[in-house]
């Protein structure tokens, strides 16, 4: 662990700051929507931006690379990045907004592709897995320590849109000046949706309705707080639960999931996080219970997405679970863009318990389709699984498939 620290430090920090900008960006964005007036729907459209401009950049970031390089792609992403994040207040229309939103999430997806691709070059094959846990962590506390940064001034002033956008400078400097040797950069051949959908219809369903869970929370929960009357302060604890439940709950789960019917226990976390949603629902009014819900929904639907590819890998030749994890991480990203429009527009017609419905109902739908499917084939036997590598539903394909590669080996080891 020392080790992957004094290599990737600087990797690691920045990637924390990184996170505090964009954890920071989207809550205010939430909050200062509510101050400018912006319907529900304009917000909910403003916010599938983000996943938009993620998708388009996961499939466009890597030619870029191969054409000029790590180190300019992430430099000139990261300047994009910093100057978008100050143009918010200058430009006070949901349209501008939402443009600003696709550039950011295209930027933020071809970082995470520069640095992951530089992460995996810092470690090796001894201390990969706990590099990757590590960057995972400091992601999960780059979001959380956000929050509280929402309260050192008032959003509907400039101040709060300027400190995410000096975090992101400041994330690049260690980062690039610390940098070794640029690494070789070759991604896999992703396999078709169809192919990856003959293999695991339930992968398939389910990384699609939790990629709008997903959405719905790290896009709509503070347009949620806004619209539910909450503080500032309020919002911002509701925020970091979710992603707080997320981080403690990754491991248990994991090793649950390597001794039980992948399929039973995707069917059970799914269910709490469905009454995770009832539960926010019917009985938001109360704040304690509202983080409650949070607590519930993050900490199910994060460890979910990590649940939902190593349950497709039972069923994949060790030769093309990297090619099926971009296929997964798209289809994740598919169900993301549409996410937030359908959580905005029900928030718009029954107010803003539904943001909480649309969960639920996605909840129990991936529970109800799991059950269905364990009726349709037999599970493969516990011997015969791959191991759960935790990951972050915010990572890049990149990470998705360094996560899968050390369960393989870690796998070997422990057979060997």
């Amino acid at each position: 662990m020392l080790h992957v620290i004094r290599s990737a430090w600087a990797l690691l920090l920045g990637m924390m700051l990184l996170q505090m900008g964009n954890g920071m960006q989207s809550t205010l964005l939430g909050v200062r929507g509510e101050i400018e007036g912006f319907s529900t729907l304009e917000m909910s459209l403003v916010m599938s931006g983000y996943f938009v401009g993620f998708l388009f950049g996961s499939r466009r970031a890597p030619d870029m690379i191969r054409r000029v390089g790590h180190v300019r792609v992430f430099a000139a992403l990261g300047s994009l990045i910093s100057a978008v994040m100050i143009t918010y207040p200058l430009f006070t229309d949901p349209f501008a907004w939402g443009a600003a939103r696709i550039l950011i999430g295209f930027c933020f997806s071809g970082v995470y592709v520069t640095a992951e691709s530089w992460l995996n070059e810092a470690a090796n094959n001894e201390n990969r897995g706990k590099a990757l846990s590590l960057y995972m962590i400091m992601q999960m506390v780059g979001i959380v320590s956000a929050q509280a940064l929402m309260l050192v001034a008032d959003p509907g002033g400039y101040i709060l849109f300027i400190i995410p956008s000096i975090l992101v400078s400041l994330a690049f400097a260690p980062i690039l000046l610390s940098v070794g040797p640029t690494p070789a950069f070759s991604t896999t051949k992703p396999l078709s949706l169809m192919e990856i959908m003959k293999i695991s219809p339930l992968g398939c369903v389910g990384m699609f309705l939790l990629g709008g869970v997903f959405a719905a929370q790290f896009g709509m929960a503070p347009v949620y707080g806004a619209e539910a009357g909450l503080s500032v302060a309020q919002i911002s604890l509701f925020v970091s639960m979710f992603y707080v439940a997320a981080l403690v709950m990754q491991f248990p789960i994991g090793w649950i999931s390597d001794r039980m019917d992948r399929r039973k226990l995707i069917l059970i976390i799914s269910v709490v996080l469905g009454l995770g949603g009832v539960l926010g629902g019917l009985l938001g009014g109360s704040y304690i219970m509202l983080l409650v819900a949070a607590v519930l929904i993050g900490g199910t639907s994060n460890p979910l997405y990590s649940l939902l590819i190593a349950y497709t890998n039972d069923f994949l030749e060790h030769d093309d679970m990297a090619a099926a994890a971009g296929g997964m991480v798209f289809i994740n990203g598919l169900g993301a863009v549409a996410g937030p429009v359908i959580t905005g527009g029900l928030m718009g017609l029954v107010g803003a318990w539904g943001f909480f419905l649309i969960i639920g109902v996605l909840g129990f739908a991936m529970a109800a389709y799991a059950a269905y499917r364990m009726t349709q084939r037999a599970a493969p036997s516990v011997e015969d699984t791959e191991s759960y590598s935790p990951m972050g539903a915010t990572s890049s394909p990149l990470i998705v498939e360094y996560a899968i590669e050390v369960a393989q080996e870690q796998q070997e080891t422990s057979q060997g």
